[in-house]
């Protein structure tokens, strides 16, 4: 069986808590494929081409990541690429109620995917990129908060 999770998201910037997902779901899949959406009525902060370096920084070690960028649903990317699995992480529970949602509907768009979810860790449990994209907006230092990689 084919067990390849795609874990999507804007990655703006990449964190250590995404970093500390795609680590520890490593044993469960074959292959997580670590996929940026790209989302023309949002702008990035950080152009794309840098958000696929970090990640490709970040995981080179791992021969089971990949990166890869898509537009449209999430849902029809998996479909696209034959993923059986969406990989999420969870913080809180207002993300579990959204993902949750999330999840359903893709469960009715596509009926082979599956939902994984991750708690992050409590270390991580407050980390977001909205508030790291704050922090370097204002000049501050968010080497605490991301992998070595990601350099402003």
């Amino acid at each position: 069986m084919n067990r390849t999770a795609v874990f999507p998201g804007s990655f703006d910037p990449l964190t250590k808590g995404h970093e500390s997902i795609v680590i520890r779901a490593l044993p469960l899949f074959d292959k997580i494929i670590i996929a940026i959406g790209e989302n023309p009525q949002k702008s990035a902060y950080f152009p794309l081409e840098k958000r696929i370096g970090w990640l490709r920084e970040t995981f080179a070690a791992y021969t089971q990541v990949e990166i890869a960028s898509y537009s449209g649903l999430t849902v029809e990317y998996c479909k696209k690429i034959k993923a059986n699995y969406i990989l999420r992480g969870l913080r809180t529970s207002a993300d579990f109620e959204f993902e949750r949602s999330i999840g359903q509907i893709n469960k009715q768009i596509y009926p082979p995917i599956e939902t994984i979810f991750l708690l992050t860790t409590p270390e991580f449990t407050s980390l977001n990129s909205s508030i790291v994209r704050d922090i370097a907006r204002h000049g501050g230092d968010i080497s605490p908060f991301v992998p070595k990689a990601v350099k402003i």
